[in-house]
């Protein structure tokens, strides 16, 4: 049996749907109670972990630091030292957020950090936490994950759009869209590949392709909901936000391809799915 943590997520959504997946809600296991996270996993002693829950709301980040660090460092630092504990790998979804989007080449799992707000510094906390528990691992950095739940880029568009108003977005944010049904079977390959063999422990990038624009992504999801919206690109400068955002979002996935077999998804698939369903 795999653990995951987040179940109300996103992720966690997608993942509670696979076979050999017991996903817990906020309800069954909140991330502000450290504590009651690891004793979870030493109750229940499952095969392996999967840590798809985070604050993730950027902006709201920044006025609360505390909480952020609770969710996105404390938490998974105890899940990391149970998993440890026991044996068991942990997989842990973290960000392209830990760079400073500096420059135009794909980010490699070992390259510098540099987070540009407080939801960047408390996933990079989280990161250094889960390696520093020295146990079966691995850190899965991914980027802009959306799906049909929640609020997230596609389905802000599409409520936006469905308004009938011309809509300004960035243009000068690249990156590679993933939808959260690929990350989703991403994990799990990830996570038994640990299982069988634990040497493959690591910090690895897991992103859909091809990388694009914040606009050109709004065109396509509106292609593809069947909608005539002009899409205006305009500068980051531009568009007025509590926490910075790193233009260069585009991460270097071999690593991940090498060892575990994963090539990156192609978005315009999820993104087919994800429209038709809303």
């Amino acid at each position: 049996m795999i653990l995951v943590f987040g179940a109300n997520g996103q992720l966690g959504r997608a993942l509670a749907v696979l076979p050999g997946i017991t996903a817990l809600t906020r309800a069954q296991a909140d991330l502000r109670d450290a504590g009651a996270c690891a004793a979870v996993i030493a109750d229940m002693r499952p095969d392996a972990v999967i840590n798809a829950a985070a604050f993730t709301h950027v902006d709201a980040a920044q006025d609360a630091p505390d909480l952020a660090m609770a969710i996105n460092a404390r938490a998974p630092a105890a899940m990391a030292r149970a998993c440890a504990g026991l044996g068991v790998p942990l997989v842990h979804v973290s960000t392209e957020y830990v760079f400073d989007g500096a420059g135009a080449a794909a980010y490699a799992p070992d390259s510098p950090t540099g987070p540009l707000n407080i939801y960047g510094v408390t996933k990079l906390a989280g990161e250094d936490a889960v390696r520093a528990a020295c146990g079966v691992h691995a850190v899965l950095r991914t980027s802009w994950v959306f799906s049909e739940h929640g609020a997230n880029f596609v389905t802000t568009m599409l409520r936006l759009g469905r308004g009938g108003a011309a809509l300004n977005v960035v243009d000068d944010q690249i990156g590679g869209p993933t939808f959260a049904g690929d990350l989703a079977l991403a994990c799990v390959r990830i996570a038994r590949a640990l299982i069988a063999d634990p040497a493959k422990s690591g910090t690895y990038h897991y992103a859909g392709a091809p990388d694009i624009a914040r606009a050109d992504f709004a065109r396509a999801v509106f292609t593809l909901a069947g909608l005539e919206v002009t899409v205006r690109g305009i500068a980051s400068a531009d568009y007025r936000v509590p926490a910075a955002r790193p233009l260069n979002s585009r991460l270097d996935c071999g690593a991940t391809m090498q060892v575990f077999g994963l090539a990156r998804p192609d978005w315009h698939t999820g993104l087919a799915q994800v429209t038709g369903r809303l």
